[in-house]
């Protein structure tokens, strides 16, 4: 057993090592990326592929998920940021394709569920509309990079305005037009 563990992990840090080496002229045509900085809100599991379609163009798509409730030493109900988003869009790169520079823009979907923070409020609902996107990508290696962005979307927001995130008391309900921030970007991606 533990001649398998030896193994195992020397075979791990010779694959980790062996993306490191700089590898001959090739396409890297797909990357997948996760926001470190997503985790930091409330622990919002995140993930977004990307595909190039050309030199300064890449396809995306992303999800950002996160199904925790805190009501740990909260005398007045839960604290929440729950939340689903679903995105798609497009990035362009004006020097190359993963690597320096990019805009983004993309359309978006979230039904959120938020509250319990400063008052013990509940504001939940859907949202739609499209963000705007600025960012730089590094490369750490031929497969490995790290980027930073921020974003803001606008669209419009269906919502319903409870007392308490565990009362069910509706106090308000409609719809609104927003802008917003999207996301403080601080990732890191995988380029295949």
């Amino acid at each position: 057993m533990r001649t398998s563990f030896k193994l195992f992990l020397s075979a791990g840090l010779l694959a980790l090592s062996a993306s490191c080496i700089p590898a001959p002229a090739a396409a890297q045509n797909a990357a997948v990326s996760t926001n470190l900085a997503g985790y930091a809100n409330f622990g919002t599991l995140n993930c977004e592929a990307s595909y190039a379609v050309a030199r300064r163009w890449s396809l995306t798509a992303g999800v950002r998920y996160n199904p925790f409730t805190f009501s740990e030493g909260v005398e007045d109900g839960n604290r929440q940021f729950r939340q689903r988003t679903f995105a798609v869009g497009t990035r362009f790169w004006p020097w190359h394709i993963y690597s320096g520079w990019w805009l983004a823009a993309k359309a978006q979907y979230q039904e959120y569920n938020i509250g319990g923070f400063v008052s013990p409020q509940t504001r939940e609902g859907d949202r739609v509309g499209g963000a705007l996107s600025l960012g730089y990508t590094y490369m750490l290696g031929p497969h490995f990079n790290v980027e930073a962005g921020t974003g803001l979307w606008a669209g419009k927001d269906w919502y319903t305005l409870y007392a308490c995130p565990t009362c069910g008391r509706t106090l308000d309900k409609g719809n609104t037009m927003f802008v917003m921030l999207n996301e403080i970007l601080l990732g890191l991606s995988y380029v295949f």
